[in-house]
């Protein structure tokens, strides 16, 4: 995809709910990702009744389907096809992770890997501090 369609932080985040959907329906687990204003990075483990082709065309076409529907988008939204790497090993998953999270950086997108709000690690640190902050809020207690 050439146009710099998740550029725009409402296009990035409907991207976000689709795949936080698509994981709490058991679809497919998500280990990492990131979302580029141009391209999307996932690094998916599968079940052995999902195929990546099906869980390419969950993610693409509920996107599709929610931004005709809910904003109005009327253009061509993906290109067609996916390019897939098939991970076997541990080593190779650590490698796509670390690949994932510094694709902000050598864009000129971030200066560390921690503050690009369209990526996995992002939104992991964000949902920590919540939880952290609603614990302590929890421990307080009125005089």
């Amino acid at each position: 995809m050439s146009r710099r369609l998740f550029q725009t932080e409402r296009n990035a985040g409907l991207l976000i709910e689709v795949l936080r959907s698509l994981v709490a329906e058991h679809k497919f687990r998500l280990l990492d990702f990131v979302i580029m204003p141009n391209h999307i990075h996932l690094l998916m483990e599968l079940d052995g009744e999902m195929t990546i082709e099906k869980a390419m065309q969950l993610v693409k076409g509920r996107f599709s389907y929610r931004l005709k529907h809910e904003f109005g988008f009327q253009s061509e939204i993906w290109q067609r096809g996916f390019s897939e790497v098939q991970i076997t090993d541990e080593q190779g998953i650590v490698k796509s992770r670390e690949y994932i999270r510094q694709n902000p950086v050598k864009a000129g997108l971030a200066q560390n890997v921690d503050e690009y709000p369209f990526c996995f690690g992002f939104l992991a640190l964000q949902k920590a501090a919540s939880a952290t902050k609603n614990v302590v809020l929890q421990g307080l207690k009125p005089n």
